[in-house]
């Protein structure tokens, strides 16, 4: 087959939360190339996630299942979706960016003599060529890269480049099709273990729809309570940038940015981030974005939606006051 193929991570039965990001990635470009579109899950006892994934618009869900995919390993996954390629031949073959991709994916590519687009931010479709767009130097240049060679070509979808909620719903059950890949006990050479601490956050900024996000404007760690108010009164989740962090003010697994978590809320708000690259990178995804802070020409400014300028000393009880009310 020609076509898109997307890859979906599940845990446990249940799907990753940017798995529909990608499937949502592979509708759209898969429309405007005039492809087909499938999607795969890999493990073992997939019968409810795969119904859930058929209740999306595919021309085909593709099951694959063994006992030694029970439990993720690269060398599992990596053996499994080759023979899934090679059986099937797709065009293009999507993946969300999580940890484990990071971690099978390019081995996935390498085995088959392509490489890997990580990280992908943006696309555009020109005479029939897809042109995929990611980033470098922590978000300070964006590159334009073109796929050269034979099919199949690998690229995997940054955290909120893409949304959930556009991912389409199937009018009928899509097709379902399982298959058992060949594998070996000895060609798994690695043994699970502990899951990455990922999975194990007390809280998940990237599931989250609305975040508070607090910068060095706070002044010292006593006022984050104020930025907790501000949090609980929208009922929002409270998040930090990276001095925020560094400091010991927050925990780390709130930290946001290029070295923390890439979050794309339906409603973001920065209290005193003047907006450098690294936490833009983190958080520009995001819906709607509102920035607060007394500088008005702080780079915050230029990727929010709405900008309030002033003392968030005198602004954020004004605005907990009003939402009291």
């Amino acid at each position: 087959m020609s076509g898109v193929l997307v890859v979906l991570e599940q845990r446990e039965g249940k799907l990753h939360g940017m798995s529909l990001e990608a499937l949502a990635a592979a509708q759209q470009i898969g429309g405007e190339l005039g492809q087909p579109v499938y999607a795969a899950v890999v493990g073992n006892g997939l019968a409810a996630v795969a119904a859930a994934v058929a209740a999306y618009q595919v021309d085909k869900v593709h099951v694959v299942e063994h006992a030694l995919l029970a439990e993720y390993t690269a060398d599992g996954y990596t053996i499994a979706l080759k023979q899934l390629i090679a059986q099937h031949h797709p065009s293009y073959v999507f993946f969300p960016h999580t940890y484990q991709v990071r971690d099978f994916a390019p081995a996935l590519a390498a085995s088959l003599g392509r490489v890997l687009v990580s990280d992908v931010i943006a696309h555009r479709v020109e005479n029939g060529a897809l042109t995929l767009v990611r980033q470098l130097f922590q978000g300070k240049m964006n590159a334009d890269v073109r796929f050269e060679g034979d099919a199949p070509h690998f690229a995997s979808l940054q955290a909120g480049a893409f949304r959930a909620e556009n991912a389409h719903k199937a009018d009928a059950v899509s097709p379902m099709e399982t298959t058992a890949p060949v594998i070996e006990t000895s060609q798994i050479r690695t043994r699970p273990l502990e899951r990455f601490r990922e999975s194990q956050r007390a809280v998940d900024l990237t599931a989250a729809e609305r975040i508070v996000s607090v910068g060095r404007g706070i002044r010292e760690a006593e006022n984050i309570e104020l930025i907790e108010q501000l949090a609980k009164a929208m009922g929002a989740e409270l998040a930090a940038s990276r001095p925020i962090c560094d400091n010991g003010w927050l925990p780390m697994e709130r930290q946001v940015g290029s070295s923390g978590q890439t979050v794309a809320p339906k409603l973001y708000v920065a209290v005193g981030i003047s907006g450098a690259i690294q936490h833009l990178v983190g958080m520009k995804g995001s819906k709607t974005i509102v920035a607060i802070n007394k500088d008005p020409e702080a780079p915050i400014f230029e990727a929010a939606d709405y900008g309030i300028v002033g003392d968030l000393f005198q602004i954020v009880p004004a605005i907990i006051e009003a939402l009291k009310k």
